[in-house]
């Protein structure tokens, strides 16, 4: 069986953004045991140049979703910049991206190699294939933000551990 463009995106997207719904669903029962707003959980970053667990979780959704959506439509866009989402909103976000990857198929998304996608920043455009953007610039950012959002609430004191962010992992059988 070869290994397809849906198996090394959607199937991976899955994977993670399950996971990522757990350790959310982890930083609100430990900020509820704890007394901590889960607003203080939503601005919270790792350093003061890096952007809010907000921003984390606004990019893990719009490198998986919006990756695809970006690739059906030809271009892609940074995320719009939502400082007005709560903690249930990030965890409604997931599960929606959740929700619309698994409308998708194979054979949908396979159909997609080899078309041309825009990145666009600003005034900058760079040109990709549907494969190049999703494999050299999308799932990095995807991977980056997640761990990023994992890291952030580990050091806020939710009981994380590998386990967490690997989520339910595909094996044999």
């Amino acid at each position: 069986m070869a290994f397809t463009l849906y198996d090394a995106t959607v199937a991976n997207y899955q994977q993670t953004l399950a996971a990522l719904g757990g350790i959310l669903d982890k930083g609100l029962e430990h900020a509820k045991a704890h007394d901590i707003k889960p607003e203080d959980l939503v601005e919270a970053k790792l350093a003061t140049d890096m952007l809010p667990l907000r921003f984390q979780i606004t990019s893990a959704a719009h490198h998986s979703r919006g990756a695809i959506e970006g690739v059906q439509n030809g271009v892609f866009e940074p995320p719009a910049r939502r400082p007005e989402l709560t903690y249930a909103d990030l965890q409604a976000l997931i599960k929606d991206a959740q929700a619309w990857l698994s409308k998708l198929t194979p054979e949908s998304v396979n159909a997609l190699a080899g078309r041309d996608v825009i990145f666009k920043l600003g005034d900058r455009q760079m040109p990709f294939t549907a494969e190049g953007f999703l494999m050299s610039f999308s799932l990095p950012n995807f991977y980056f933000h997640t761990t990023t959002a994992y890291d952030i609430l580990r050091m806020k004191g939710v009981p994380l551990g590998k386990r967490d962010y690997l989520g339910r992992m595909r094996m044999k059988g």
